[in-house]
């Protein structure tokens, strides 16, 4: 393959995993709106389009396998590649993680704990693969190191979340009745897994940062 065909196939892979990142990002922003609002109809469309980013997943895992056989990089294009390939992994995961989510919101009931804010969680998920997305594309170690430092602060934040929860089930009196009981249990499993979802879209994004810093620099640091 000539060299200029070669460098334009690594080009449109990155613009490719961009692009899917973009869709991901959106499907999630849904996702967190289909449970502020409580709208079944659009958690329906979150979990709708899941197909549509595997199809997506699988078409560039391909073209990683092919450059990868039949050009055999080296070094930095190698490292370019394999870090792509890894990323689609995770993004491909942070979309079943919005499915979740949008499942959850067909029955949330976000008037059962007001005082969790899932919202501001969901934000600061979102921002941190936006983060991880521009280290990616910009090749900007300092950027990749920001999402890790972000993590510690939304692990912070979901512990707190599911400490609420717990505490305010504790302190209630109300339940009487058994039909209550279980209705709250519920929306207390709902809402925890909810929590722990939106930490786990952290997590893909933190080894998106640890991916292309290995790309950009060799260097491990962040991979575990």
């Amino acid at each position: 393959m000539p060299r200029e065909e070669y460098q334009t196939k690594l080009e449109g892979l990155r613009d490719d995993v961009l692009y899917m990142s973009e869709v991901v990002a959106e499907r999630l922003r849904k996702a967190l709106d289909a449970l502020e609002r409580q709208d079944e109809e659009l958690g329906e469309e979150v979990i709708a389009g899941d197909a549509e980013i595997n199809d997506r997943y699988l078409e560039l895992e391909g073209r990683c396998t092919d450059l990868i056989a039949l050009q055999q990089p080296v070094a930095g294009d190698l490292r370019f590649i394999a870090a792509s390939f890894k990323i689609i992994t995770d993004l491909e995961r942070i979309a079943d993680l919005a499915t979740n989510l949008g499942e959850y919101a067909k029955r949330a009931d976000r008037e059962a704990f007001p005082d969790v804010d899932v919202q501001r969680i969901g934000d600061d998920t979102l921002a941190m693969l936006e983060e991880a997305m521009d280290a990616y594309a910009e090749s900007d170690p300092e950027r990749c190191y920001a999402v890790a430092e972000a993590d510690d602060d939304l692990d912070a934040a979901c512990e707190a979340a599911s400490d609420l929860v717990v505490r305010d089930l504790i302190e209630r009196d109300e339940l009487r009745e058994e039909e209550d009981v279980e209705a709250t249990m519920r929306n207390v499993s709902r809402l925890l897994l909810t929590i722990r979802d939106l930490e786990r879209v952290g997590d893909h994004a933190v080894n998106i940062a640890a991916r292309s810093l290995y790309m950009i620099e060799s260097d491990d640091a962040l991979l575990y």
